[in-house]
């Protein structure tokens, strides 16, 4: 029996409040009981100037609400599945997925305004000049167009090391807070481009600041990258009942495989695993993974077919595939460097 309330607890964030609105409203929409919003302040949230990789890996933005979660305060939790680790606490599952929003990584050119600034107030839009967007741009053009040696807007390892290899002169840096002000950042020239997830981006009304989503062949995006998860206690049959109404059985198949091929490998927070499963016809999926060198100097790449049905053995085996080309040696250099320069276990 459904309870009479759900309490849903997410981030604060812009996109997050976005994810957990939706949910909230599938949930109604399915004839389930209305949700009441829990904002949790997370450690990632509070360590807004740091690089991930500094301060222990994107699980900074799970932890506190899996903690409430157990301890009963709340009833699911919404995240974006790639912010979630391999193997969650015991107790929890992922117990609902939304369709899945365009998985790929999206590079993001400054708008150039032609109205005078003013010191104090500069003249930036989030709605681009036509004319100053690039139509119809292939990476050779993106190339062209930032040089050799671009700044570059990300600070997540696994971009970085697949866009060293067509930018082996880029300076990357973090950056860090809502979408907006990371555009705003951009059009007061901070970075000459952001390289951010495609579906915040759309989810936020912001689709038309995508210059071009990277393919996968040059970048391979997070495993779970576009997909909304609802996690539930293991044993709340209740709650469970309420969410699986809204579950996306093609969505949740491509997440169980890409999540089995990171526990393969061994993978938790920032490490420079890239996967992603696409449905194809006859009830299948097709996994295509990358594991590269923090440098970019070394990357090992896998892909394979399989059944829905037996998804995480799908990741299971890309994952050994990868191993048997060397990804367990990147993977631990990549940990060392890591432990190394920031002094933390990744």
């Amino acid at each position: 029996m459904a309870p009479p309330e759900l309490r849903l607890g997410t981030r604060g964030s812009q996109l997050a409040l976005w994810q957990a609105n939706t949910v909230a409203a599938r949930v109604a929409e399915a004839g389930g009981p209305p949700c009441r919003i829990v904002v949790i302040k997370t450690s990632g949230d509070r360590l807004q100037e740091a690089p991930l990789s500094e301060v222990g890996g994107k699980r900074l933005f799970v932890k506190e609400i899996e903690d409430a979660l157990l301890r009963g305060e709340i009833d699911l939790a919404v995240h974006s599945s790639k912010d979630m680790p391999a193997v969650l606490p015991d107790g929890l599952t992922i117990a609902a997925v939304l369709p899945r929003e365009e998985p790929l990584d999206a590079v993001v050119l400054p708008v150039i305004s032609h109205q005078p600034a003013i010191s104090h107030q500069p003249a930036i839009s989030h709605q681009p000049a036509i004319s100053h967007q690039p139509s119809a741009m292939t990476i050779d053009g993106l190339v062209a167009r930032l040089g050799q040696s671009p700044s570059i807007g990300t600070g997540s390892v696994r971009r970085i090391a697949q866009l060293t290899r067509l930018f082996p002169g880029a300076r990357f840096a973090p950056i860090r807070g809502n979408l907006d002000t990371r555009l705003r950042k951009l059009d007061e020239g901070a970075h000459d481009a952001l390289v951010l997830a495609a579906a915040g981006l759309r989810r936020l009304g912001f689709a038309n600041r995508i210059s071009l989503a990277l393919p996968a062949a040059a970048c391979v995006p997070a495993p779970g990258q576009g997909i909304v998860a609802v996690e539930i206690r293991a044993d709340d049959v209740g709650t469970r009942d309420a969410v699986a109404r809204i579950d996306d059985a093609a969505a949740g198949a491509a997440l169980v495989a890409e999540r089995a091929l990171v526990a393969a490998l061994g993978g938790g927070c920032q490490t420079p695993i890239g996967a992603l499963a696409t449905p194809i016809e006859g009830g299948e999926l097709e996994l295509v993974a990358a594991v590269v060198a923090l440098d970019g100097s070394k990357a090992v790449r896998a892909s394979g077919r399989g059944s829905r049905r037996d998804a995480a053995a799908l990741g299971a085996r890309i994952g050994a595939e990868l191993i048997a080309g060397g990804a367990d040696e990147i993977l631990k250099d990549a940990s060392h460097a890591h432990g190394a320069v920031e002094g933390i276990q990744p």
